[in-house]
């Protein structure tokens, strides 16, 4: 088991590295706390001799008196050390795994259920807050407070300390013994936890969809299946620790009895003065509190082994920052460049799944408007990933103003990109946060100027806090959602703005005030639509025909509506659900 120990312990460690001089500090003060308990039973024999022998007791009083206030204090700042470190320890988690998310891959982040990631920074961080910052100290402090009082005990009486020694390997023997199950369970515990998060945040997130097929006694059984399992191996670890504990309780006092009956003998026989009794007992008695800190201990060091191995697993999401590009400068293109380009690009999610797109060669240019058009998993939203960058090629380049993607960092990317996606989810905050992710330096006039090319000027302004209103799904449509989405995309003012289905939930008068936005941007900049509307597709300056990953027609309305049957059937589709959507508003 060390040889799997010594890792995991590396694991722990590492959270704490930081902070070693504060630990060090901690452990110092510990063990001068540890010192001065030690020294009181000593100095109470000494009181108690005096007794005996009519001597002046203000010598040992005196002393009792210092050791108090000089323990008190020294505990005192030692548990504010030790409180504030553990505190750091848990902001630095989560400072750090924050960061490992909010920059990883996207394929990255999406592989694992969001409720499962939040638990690593919610629930695990505070389990690590104790192994990380107290454990180590306590673990040292306990161990030279058990063996600080052996060794006193032995001088005091090496018979009656043999009688102890007894009772102490009893309970070394159980923690031995029973402590690797509970670690086990505990572990498990926390897995299934994580679990439990990671259903419980898409179940509400889906909350409509729960409700409208009756699903909630299912996804409460679903979700309580991994709560009732957490809490079975969370019961089995407290049975583990009940029974540690009976037995370290029971040995203790047993080593009492034994030690009175022992000591009483030795008293009557004269090898042992009454005062040296005492002073063994209060060490026996205070014998409880080192093996009750080791125990302890041992247990908030498992609990956060297993956390810290959880919180590092984040360390293996593949980052973003790992493949940014070589920064090298670069000159304005002139207008015969395109703004992006795809050469013969392959791409796929996953080293063994099949690929999503095949040998795509796409040329974007800086003006106009281009919408990509074909069945469900024709591989549409993937071009849009690649442009992205939320998905690396596997084969084939892609180019931004003539250089490869390779050659510019993620970000600098993205700056002259604009995305509204499918779901167009909303950023917690207010309408104003969601606006100013795009460009954080906005003024109030231009946030409205944008809101009035969407149509949404009104409708914020006759809200109580206006642009200051907090968000959320539930008190928004999902044609504001889109239109919100919208409007944070026009105000980057991007080189390229790139739609995914961004009128999917719009009604035909809002849905026409963004074509105008769609066609004035064109005018001056790259737009790139996934389109489902006949609207959208018609007035592209080139359509992109996409099927099963590959690029099969491209060219304007008119032309592919004669040269490629699988176009000519999708307008005939769009074309009957735009009359069916117009059937359905007019009644």
């Amino acid at each position: 088991m060390s040889d799997s120990l010594a890792p995991r312990l590396c694991i722990l460690w590492s959270f704490a590295r930081p902070h070693r001089r504060t630990l060090l500090r901690g452990l110092l003060l510990a063990l001068i706390a540890s010192a001065l308990g030690l020294a009181t039973p000593m100095v109470t024999k000494q009181v108690l001799d005096a007794l005996g022998s009519a001597s002046s007791l203000t010598g040992p009083v005196a002393a009792l008196v210092v050791l108090l206030v000089l323990g008190s204090a020294v505990s005192y700042r030692q548990w504010t050390l030790l409180g504030t470190l553990g505190e750091r320890v848990v902001l630095d988690a989560r400072e750090s795994i924050v960061r490992r998310f909010l920059h990883a891959t996207v394929p990255g982040v999406t592989r694992s259920p969001t409720g499962e990631l939040v638990t690593r920074v919610t629930s695990d961080t505070v389990l690590l807050r104790e192994a990380a910052a107290s454990s180590f100290v306590g673990l040292i402090n306990g161990a030279v407070m058990l063996v600080g009082s052996l060794v006193l005990m032995g001088v005091l009486d090496p018979v009656l300390l043999a009688t102890t020694m007894a009772a102490v390997a009893l309970v070394g023997l159980a923690f031995v013994f029973l402590m690797p199950g509970i670690a086990q369970s505990q572990q498990q515990a926390q897995e299934h936890m994580g679990r439990l998060g990671g259903v419980l945040e898409g179940t509400l997130r889906a909350i409509r969809t729960v409700k409208v097929n009756r699903a909630e006694e299912r996804m409460t059984e679903r979700i309580m299946a991994d709560a009732r399992a957490s809490a079975e191996h969370g019961i089995r670890s407290v049975r583990r620790e009940a029974l540690a504990w009976t037995i370290a309780w029971s040995g203790v006092n047993l080593a009492i009895i034994a030690i009175l009956a022992v000591g009483a003998w030795r008293v009557g026989e004269g090898r042992l003065e009454v005062s040296g009794l005492i002073a063994f007992l209060l060490y026996a008695f205070a014998l409880m509190d080192p093996i009750t800190e080791l125990s302890q201990n041992v247990t908030a060091l498992q609990s956060g082994i297993a956390a810290a191995e959880r919180i590092r697993q984040a360390d293996a999401l593949p980052s973003e920052a790992t493949s940014a590009g070589s920064g090298v400068p670069t000159g304005p293109a002139g207008d015969d460049v395109p703004v992006l380009e795809l050469r013969n690009v392959t791409a796929a999610y996953g080293p063994d799944t099949e690929a999503a797109v095949r040998d795509i060669d796409l040329v974007i240019p800086r003006r106009g408007h281009t919408a990509v058009v074909g069945p469900s998993g024709a591989g549409k939203t993937t071009l849009l990933s690649l442009v992205l960058r939320f998905l690396e090629p596997t084969g084939g380049e892609l180019l931004l103003d003539g250089r490869p993607y390779r050659d510019h960092a993620h970000a600098d990317i993205r700056a002259r990109l604009a995305y509204v996606e499918q779901d167009t989810p909303v950023v917690p905050g207010t309408i104003r946060d969601n606006l100013l992710i795009a460009r954080p330096g906005a003024t109030t006039e231009e946030l409205r100027r944008v809101l009035r090319d969407v149509r949404l000027a009104e409708k914020v302004d006759s809200l109580d806090e206006g642009l200051d209103t907090p968000l959320a799904t539930a008190n928004v449509s999902g044609g504001e959602r889109q239109r919100i989405a919208l409007a944070r995309a026009l105000l980057a003012t991007p080189d390229v703005l790139l739609l995914d289905e961004a009128t999917a939930q719009l009604d035909g008068l809002t849905e026409a005030a963004v074509q105008e936005c769609v066609r004035s941007r064109a005018e001056t900049g790259a737009v790139v639509t996934i389109a489902h509307r006949l609207s959208t597709v018609v007035d592209a300056d080139t359509i992109v025909v996409m099927e099963a990953g590959r690029v099969r027609a491209r060219g304007r309305h008119e032309e592919l509506l004669v040269s490629d049957t699988l176009y000519r059937d999708l307008v005939e589709s769009l074309r009957m659900a735009a009359v069916a959507d117009t059937g359905a508003r007019a009644t």
